[in-house]
Parts: C-alpha cells; sequence; structure tokens
C-alpha cells in the first residue's frame, strides 16, 4: 500500500472537519477504492462526529448502499491492501475526492536506505538513495553532513553532542551513542523528491493502541496560576521561595550557618553558607570575591585564584544558589572559601524508564509563518510518523516557537510569509492534522509564541488553544514537567540558554553544543537563574524555574541546533527547528540544524535521530 494514502485520507478527513483513530486510517486505506470508502464512511456518520473510529468504519462499510460505491471493511493489517489507483473517482455531488485525485507521487516519499552511526563507525551519518553527500569527522567528533558537487548547499551543518572531550570530562558521565538516520536525503530544499517512487514507500503505521496503557502528566505549570502583579513584595517571595527550594538540596553537604550568624563568629573559625550569588569581581590579585545573600544578610567570600575549584567560578551566574566552607579571616570579615557546591544532580541518579516499548518524538522551534518555515520537512516528517517503522510513537513534545510570531526582532515583518498571527496559528493547526490522530501530542509556548514574554510563561489563550485544538492537542506552560508513562521529561523552551552562552567560556557553553549549556542549567537546578539579564522573569508567590525534581530528559529548544548528551545520567536534548536560516541568524551568525526529530525510547531513554530536510 503507497504511504501517501492513509497521509491523504487524514488531510481529506481533516478538510472536511474529522479527525480519525489510526486504525480507522489503516481500514479504509486497506480497501481497494480508498477514495470510495472514505466517501462512505463521511456520508454515513454524524456530521457532529469530530473523531471517526475504527468501529465507525466498519459499521459504514460492512452493509452495501444502493449504489455501487459501498466498500467492504477488511481486517485491519499492518501491511497489504490495495495500491491508490491514479484515476479519479467520481463522488456524491458531482466532487471529485481529492485521496483518489492526487497522483501516486505528488507526496509520497521514496524508502530509501538508511544508515545509522553504528559502534564500528560513529563518525558518518547515514544517507537515503543515491546522493553523494559525506559526512567530514570533526575532531570533537561532530560531524558536518557536506554537500557533492550535485547539491550545493543542500544540508546544514550538525551537532551531534558526541565530542570525545565531553566523555572525558569528570562532569559528564555517559555521553549518548545516537544513531542517526536520514529521510528522504535526495529532496532539495523545500523541493519534491528526487526519483522517489511508490514501489519503495513504506507500509502504514498498524499498531491499535490501548488508551489504558498510555499516562501523561504535567505539574510545575504555571497556567491558570498566575498571580503576580510586579510589586517590590512580589521579588521578595519569589527569590525566597527560590532560595528556600535550592538551599534544602544543599543543606546535607554544609553545616549552614545564615550569614548574620556568621558576622558574629571568631576570627579563624570554621564556617559553611548557603547563598544566592548576590556579586561576583576579582581582586588585583586575581583571586575572585563571591559575596552571597540569604534571608538574614550578605557576607563575602573570597575563592583563591591558585585553588583546583577556582575554574568554578567562571560558571557562576548572578542569582544562583550555592553553598561554600571554609575559614574565616582573623577580623572574621571575609571567608576564605575552601570548597563550593551546586545544588546539581546526584552522580549516581538512576532514571526512570516505561514499563512497555513506546517512543516520544521530541520536536521545537516549527516558526510556521516564517518565509523560511520548512514544510516540505515538516509534511516528510508527518508522513513518516503514519509508516509501520513509526508505530511505537504515541507521544509528541514540542518545546516552543510554534509560529514565527510577530514583531519579535527589527525587520522581522520582511521575512514574513503569514502577517496576521492568528492565521499563523490556524496554518499551524492544518499542519498539526497531518500528525496520526492517534498520537498524544502536548506542546509549551516560547519567545516567538503569543504569550508574555516574561517566564514562566503560561499556556495560551482560550481563542488560540480553540485554533490549536487538532488532535486534542495539551497545551501547558514554559516551563512544565511533564511525565510520560513514568519518564520525567523537564519542558523548557530555552531562552535563558543565550544567556549562559554569553556568560560562560565557549568549553562549557556554546551554541554548536546546546547541550553543554543545558548541563549547566541541570547543575544549578534552575532553567533561568539569572534576574535582569536578557531572560525576563516574572515574580510569582513561588517560583516555577526552579527544577525541584531530577529530571530524566531535559529537553529544550529554541537555538536551532541539534545537541544531546548525558550529565549525571540525565538526557539533554535540544532538538533544532524547521525553519531555515533567516536573514536575521545570519546577522548574528546563527546556522540552523533544520528539520531533525529526535526519537526517545521511553522504555530504555535511548535515542534516535531522524532527519527529514
Amino acid at each position: 500500500m503507497p504511504l501517501e494514502t492513509p497521509v491523504r485520507i487524514v488531510r481529506e478527513l481533516a478538510r472536511r472537519g474529522h479527525n480519525a483513530e489510526q486504525e480507522a486510517v489503516t481500514l479504509i486505506a486497506s480497501t481497494e477504492h480508498p477514495g470510495r470508502a472514505l466517501e462512505t464512511v463521511v456520508d454515513r456518520v454524524d456530521d457532529e462526529t469530530l473523531r471517526i473510529t475504527a468501529a465507525d468504519v466498519r459499521e459504514a462499510l460492512k452493509t452495501p448502499a444502493d449504489d455501487d460505491t459501498a466498500v467492504a471493511a477488511p481486517e485491519p493489517t499492518s501491511s497489504g491492501g490495495g495500491a491508490l489507483g491514479a484515476e479519479t473517482n467520481s463522488v456524491g455531488h458531482g466532487e471529485t475526492n481529492s485521496v483518489d485525485r492526487e497522483e501516486a507521487g505528488d507526496t509520497g516519499i521514496g524508502e530509501a536506505d538508511k544508515n545509522s552511526i553504528g559502534e564500528a563507525d560513529k563518525n558518518s551519518i547515514g544517507e537515503a538513495g543515491d546522493t553523494d553527500t559525506e559526512a567530514t569527522p570533526h575532531s570533537d567528533g561532530r560531524t558536518d553532513e557536506t554537500p557533492g558537487d550535485d547539491h550545493p548547499g543542500s544540508s546544514p551543518p550538525v551537532s551531534t553532542g558526541m565530542s570525545a572531550s565531553n566523555r572525558q570530562t569528570a562532569e559528564v558521565s555517559n555521553e549518548s551513542d545516537v544513531p542517526v538516520e536520514t529521510e528522504d536525503s535526495d529532496r532539495r530544499d523545500g523541493g519534491e523528491p528526487a526519483g522517489a517512487s511508490a514501489e519503495a514507500r513504506t507500509e502504514p503505521r498498524g499498531r491499535t493502541v490501548d488508551p489504558e496503557l498510555r499516562s501523561l502528566d504535567v505539574s510545575g505549570d504555571v497556567t491558570g496560576q498566575s498571580t503576580g502583579t510586579g510589586t517590590y513584595d512580589d521579588f521578595v517571595t519569589v527569590f525566597r521561595d527560590r532560595y528556600e527550594k535550592l538551599s534544602a538540596q544543599l543543606r546535607g553537604r554544609v553545616n549552614h550557618r545564615p550569614a548574620q550568624a556568621i558576622q558574629s563568629m571568631n576570627g579563624g573559625s570554621d564556617a559553611a553558607m548557603i547563598g544566592l550569588v548576590n556579586d561576583i569581581r576579582s581582586t588585583k590579585s586575581g583571586h575572585w570575591l563571591v559575596e552571597l545573600e540569604d534571608t538574614t544578610g550578605t557576607f563575602p567570600c573570597l575563592v583563591m585564584k591558585d585553588r583546583e575549584f577556582a575554574d568554578l567560578v567562571d560558571e557562576l551566574l548572578l542569582d544562583e544558589c550555592i553553598a561554600v566552607e571554609g575559614t574565616l579571616s582573623d577580623d572574621a570579615g571575609i571567608m576564605f572559601v575552601d570548597a563550593m557546591y551546586f545544588p546539581d544532580v546526584p552522580r549516581t541518579y538512576s532514571p526512570n524508564t516505561a514499563d512497555r516499548a513506546v517512543q516520544a518524538a521530541l520536536v521545537s522551534d516549527i516558526h510556521v509563518g516564517s518565509e523560511e518555515f520548512r514544510a516540505d520537512a515538516w509534511s516528510r516528517f508527518a508522513d513518516w510518523l503514519h509508516t509501520e517503522e513509526a508505530a511505537r510513537v504515541e507521544y509528541l513534545l514540542i518545546a516552543g516557537d510554534m509560529v514565527e510570531g510577530v514583531g519579535v526582532y527589527p525587520g522581522q515583518d520582511e521575512e514574513l510569509d503569514i502577517v496576521d498571527i492568528y492565521e499563523q496559528y490556524e496554518r499551524f493547526s492544518e499542519h498539526l492534522k497531518d500528525v496520526p490522530g492517534d498520537i498524544e501530542i502536548l506542546m509549551i509556548p516560547g519567545n516567538h509564541d503569543a504569550v508574555r514574554l516574561a517566564e514562566p510563561q503560561p499556556g495560551f489563550d482560550e481563542q488560540l488553544r480553540e485554533i490549536m485544538s487538532a488532535h486534542d492537542a495539551r497545551i501547558t506552560g514554559n516551563p512544565s514537567l511533564v511525565t510520560v508513562e513514568g519518564v520525567k521529561i523537564q519542558m523548557y523552551h530555552g531562552v535563558s540558554l543565550d544567556e549562559v552562552i554569553a556568560e560562560l567560556p565557549e568549553e562549557k557553553a556554546s551554541y554548536d553544543d546546546p547541550h553543554k549549556a543545558m548541563y549547566q542549567l541541570l547543575k544549578k537546578r534552575h532553567v533561568a537563574p539569572q534576574f535582569g539579564g536578557k531572560t525576563r522573569l516574572a515574580p510569582e508567590e513561588m517560583d516555577y524555574l526552579v527544577m525541584e525534581e531530577v529530571p530524566d530528559v531535559f529537553h529544550t529548544g529554541h537555538v536551532h541546533k541539534l545537541g544531546w548528551g548525558k550529565y549525571h545520567n540525565v538526557l539533554a536534548v535540544n532538538s533544532g527547528c524547521w525553519q531555515a536560516q533567516t536573514d536575521f541568524q545570519k546577522s548574528v551568525n546563527i546556522d540552523p540544524d533544520v528539520g531533525y526529530a529526535p526519537i526517545l525510547d521511553l522504555d530504555t531513554l535511548d535515542m534516535t535521530v531522524r532527519k527529514f530536510a
């Protein structure tokens, strides 16, 4: 059965105001004449039916109609069935059914040979078909896809996050060997497949999903809970809450004394303090003076430049919570630091896994409405989700920036394909309908979306929720802790990554390796610690940006770069984007990684990266 058959059925049903279970789509696609079967089903279900079930299809097709358009419903199967013919079929009221109308090659994708990064050869990204694209290894283990002579500029450079230095550092444990598989790399950017044939296409997914096996819970969502008004008291409240939550992670490591109590201690005494970083400055001698603040006051702490942990000062951000131990000076006016601690993730952390073989697709930064939105890549991704190969993908988690938005940066209006924000979301919803109806979808907003810029960001208003209601998609705030069948996934769009990358040394955080910046946030147990910088923070009655629970997976977007790795057994994934390089990105030297979908095995936390651009 050609792949495009179920895809067209889904689109045709969506055009007529219906969603459908995947089994229902498979039943229609498996008939001898899918277009006629679709018409029969649509004619016989109630116009108010939003989701067509497999039972609806069987009921509609089991009884012959008065005319000759009725089609017997076959038993559900994952393969076989009649291929969609090229001829058009007459349907009711003289209308031509688009499922039978389109030629078989219009939306199909060639199922070319795919290679993944194996144990014996981790430096090459497998390419599909007869392309001459090569993978050029870097000294740090990353690979750039180098276009051949026939394909100038067809593929963006890719940061795989698999650098050898990562494996050697004490801060990173178990860097993931993640296969990268390529879908239709023989397509030109923005175009149709080169040499794709109906015979090469894969079969539709035929898995029947038991809803009882699924579970998706959300915590830490500010949506509907925002009470902040921006007053001084609101800021005091949120920073006190941050201090209490993060200091609780550190109290077992040091014998904390409040700043006020330390000020009254004798000179030369041993002391320890937990506080928020209030100030960082260097002395004339090259030492570091770090001022910590708790609920009783502030106290200066001196880190000598020759101490083995002095490099940790380079990682500090204002307003993050740390603990120090040391000795007071003779006049008790300063503490000489002997050790420094972060809230951090325990090195021995054991992540949770699902009880069955099920997968989640992690994507972000779709940017519908931009002239550079790669609709072709998204379409290939949606098509792939309909295949048998993707049958275990039951969840789609989107980490923000569903649309391009308006007025986000100077001159953006010149790069918009859709200038109305509501029309952007309507178009995004249409693309969302291409995804199989049996996939659970959850999404959080980003800085391009139509929500407040200050974090935490509540989910969308009711008007936008109604627009994005395809497949009953679930919308939560940014950030949110999403527990999928027992696996805790910290969802955060990632605006603070810009600040982390700007403030920290390149070897500890960079755009080419966005997961390393994510390691820093895991270490600080806070997704946006620094206040007053580029990341806007809203004062609420509690700090929603603290990672109170250690996540099993940390998923971000925003920087448009693909990167992943494990930090203390927590998988950090930045999932790239679906938008080609804009003029603005060129001006700030951002070369995006486009059209990638990390596919996470929830039962093992192994991950495969699929390429669709």
